[in-house]
């Protein structure tokens, strides 16, 4: 029998990946790990423009990028189908995409949190999108939903308490409410050849973020450090490619040791 190598099951090749937020500052590296794997990248972004010109800077290509808010169903649907208009069809969907308030447990509305929460209606309507569009074509697919550790654990307050927001309540409803529809949507689309797995990033602040949480936080990781984007890259790619081909319904955690204490 002949093995599959290590390059061939990373290669992507042939496969369209579309991928929401990705011009963000963990979405460009994650698309970059896609297009420089080989993949087509669909960027979705709710300002069209900007989509584009995050496609024209990845490498290989062509690339497009379409409108998509994945807040609104309507948008969903069309921006689904200028995805496959674009590039001739979709196999693997990175559920990236975040809209959220900077409220915490103090001040959050009941507005802002339900708001937060369509988050994750946003990501199931796109993730059966696809899924039912690769049945239709008698294809194998792959969804990567974007967690966090905070869909896992607590954040601790001190890291926050008098330098910005603590890390609001309805984020994390919303990041485990994302990991626990992984598992329930991986063991109902199994038998459709669609895998569905979830991967956590840990602390990985952007150069926003305040120095003295930042410094906090690397108090709290066992490795003492901040996560840098690239360091996603290699999971995101396992889990979308043929190298995750047996790896369904987990969740993957990027964390620098976070949730092993």
């Amino acid at each position: 029998m002949t093995e599959t190598t290590v390059q061939q099951l990373f290669d992507m090749t042939g496969q369209t990946a579309l991928i929401t937020g990705a011009s963000g500052y963990l979405g460009q590296s994650m698309s970059r790990a896609m297009a420089e794997a080989g993949a087509t990248i669909v960027v979705g972004s709710r300002d069209r423009s900007r989509a584009q010109s995050t496609a024209d800077a990845l490498p290989g290509g062509p690339h497009f990028g379409v409108e998509l808010n994945h807040l609104l169903e309507d948008s969903i649907n069309s921006g689904f189908e200028a995805a496959i208009s674009a590039a001739g069809k979709v196999d693997v969907l990175i559920n990236n995409g975040q809209q959220g308030h900077a409220m915490d447990v103090t001040n959050v509305t009941a507005e802002a949190f339900n708001q937060d929460l369509q988050n994750a209606t946003g990501y199931f309507l796109l993730a059966r999108k696809l899924r039912d569009h690769v049945v239709s074509r008698d294809a194998a697919g792959s969804i990567v939903m974007i967690g966090s550790m905070y869909g896992v654990v607590g954040s601790y307050p001190e890291a926050y308490e008098d330098i910005c927001t603590a890390s609001p309540v309805q984020y994390h409803a919303l990041k485990g409410g994302i990991i626990h529809m992984t598992r329930h949507l991986a063991v109902y689309w199994a038998k459709d050849n669609v895998r569905v797995n979830c991967l956590s990033p840990g602390p990985f602040p952007s150069e926003k973020a305040p120095t003295a949480m930042v410094e906090r936080l690397k108090q709290k990781s066992p490795m003492a450090r901040m996560g840098k984007p690239e360091e996603l890259k290699g999971a995101v790619l396992l889990l979308a490619s043929r190298a995750g081909s047996y790896i369904t319904g987990q969740n993957l955690l990027v964390d620098g040791g976070w949730t092993a204490w």
